[in-house]
């Protein structure tokens, strides 16, 4: 049961950082707005609620999908497109085309992690080796 809850919380903060960093990239002014406690707070929002979300998906059937790479990236690219339209209005003239993008890119940046981070981040490891080692 402890194992459980471990899994659950370390989920909740990949959850966190990944939508989060995706709201930070996709929000309009993103690189001139960095110091913007505003932007800050929606990008938190965002992450907030696609943690929670994905914690609640562990207590059903759909959990399997975070098993598998591709599935995980597709569950957290649709879960932040529902917090993205969840925590604010879309910036963009086309209303649900910045939602949109920021999933897809926390469906990325999942992605990206699961593959750079796996078997406790042997491919950087081994890259910072070669490059300095």
């Amino acid at each position: 049961m402890r194992s459980e809850w471990q899994h659950r919380i370390k989920l909740f903060i990949q959850r966190f950082w990944q939508p989060t960093s995706a709201c930070m990239t996709c929000m309009p002014g993103s690189w001139g707005n960095l110091m913007s406690l505003a932007h800050w707070a929606i990008a938190f929002r965002t992450g907030l609620l696609t943690g929670v979300l994905a914690v609640l998906l562990t207590f059903t059937p759909a959990s399997k999908l975070y098993a598998n790479r591709y599935g995980n990236a597709l569950v957290v690219g649709c879960l932040t497109a529902l917090g993205d339209a969840w925590s604010h209005t879309s910036h963009y003239r086309i209303p649900v085309l910045e939602h949109l993008l920021t999933g897809l890119m926390s469906g990325l940046f999942a992605l990206a992690a699961s593959w750079l981070l796996e078997n406790r981040a042997r491919r950087i490891r081994t890259a910072w080796l070669r490059l300095f080692g």
